[in-house]
């Protein structure tokens, strides 16, 4: 795959959720929520400031973390589906 986001944005590819409870109760497809939490895969060079400065991203690929459940852009890039999303959208890096 080549894809690279520009400026600020970043490609995530979402974590898939757990299809049973802690109690060992199934869940359908239907009824699960898309999980909140992905995999960063690629990031852009960076945000510019007022004078042209490039400011880097606090994320980088391979970080593990954790977006607003409406957050970004739903995409398919080789027949897998990504997000396209702002850093801003990122409420963190899972450790």
């Amino acid at each position: 795959m080549k894809f690279k986001p520009l400026h600020d944005r970043v490609l995530v590819q979402r974590v898939e959720s757990e299809e049973k409870t802690a109690s060992g109760i199934i869940i359908p497809d239907t009824a699960q929520e898309k999980p909140m939490q992905g995999k960063i895969i690629a990031v852009g060079s960076g945000s510019k400031d007022e004078s042209g400065k490039v400011t880097p991203l606090d994320v980088k690929e391979g970080d593990s973390v954790l977006f607003g459940k409406w957050s970004g852009t739903e995409v398919k890039i080789d027949g897998t589906e990504y997000l396209i999303m702002k850093e801003s959208d990122i409420m963190g890096i899972l450790g």
